[in-house]
């Protein structure tokens, strides 16, 4: 079972569009931010200094819209892992009706911090997050 990382918060007025909803680029925002979230709560310190991820692409399906005042709760977790590539699926939900507002899958590339060249995924982080 992988590890799911959980994030709660409140949709504010920065989170809107002009049809007052939240904007879609805020979505892939709240991506990139759960998914670094999710690395430097779970990675080891010396993992923090060692490695970096760069995102590869980013696939996103909204589903339905969230509106200013909504509680959203952001799910994620690592699918799979293969060479230097991690796959990571998110998805926000309304947390008061469960609804499911958006949900994508990003593939990340692991590179070495000090070189900034890919780097093969070792063993022990793939054991920590699938």
């Amino acid at each position: 079972m992988p590890a799911i990382f959980e994030s709660t918060f409140e949709v504010t007025a920065a989170d809107l569009d002009a049809m007052q909803h939240v904007n879609n680029v805020r979505y892939l925002q709240w991506v990139q931010d759960v998914s670094e979230a999710a690395w430097t709560q779970t990675a080891k310190p010396e993992w923090l200094e060692q490695y970096k991820w760069v995102a590869i692409n980013h696939f996103i399906e909204y589903k339905k819209p969230a509106f200013l005042g909504d509680q959203i709760q952001i799910k994620t977790h690592v699918n799979e892992h293969t060479g230097v590539k991690s796959n990571r699926l998110v998805r926000v939900f309304n947390a008061t009706t469960g609804d499911l507002l958006m949900q994508s899958s990003s593939w990340w590339c692991m590179i070495d911090a000090n070189n900034l060249k890919p780097t093969r995924i070792p063993k022990e982080v793939t054991e920590a997050f699938v």
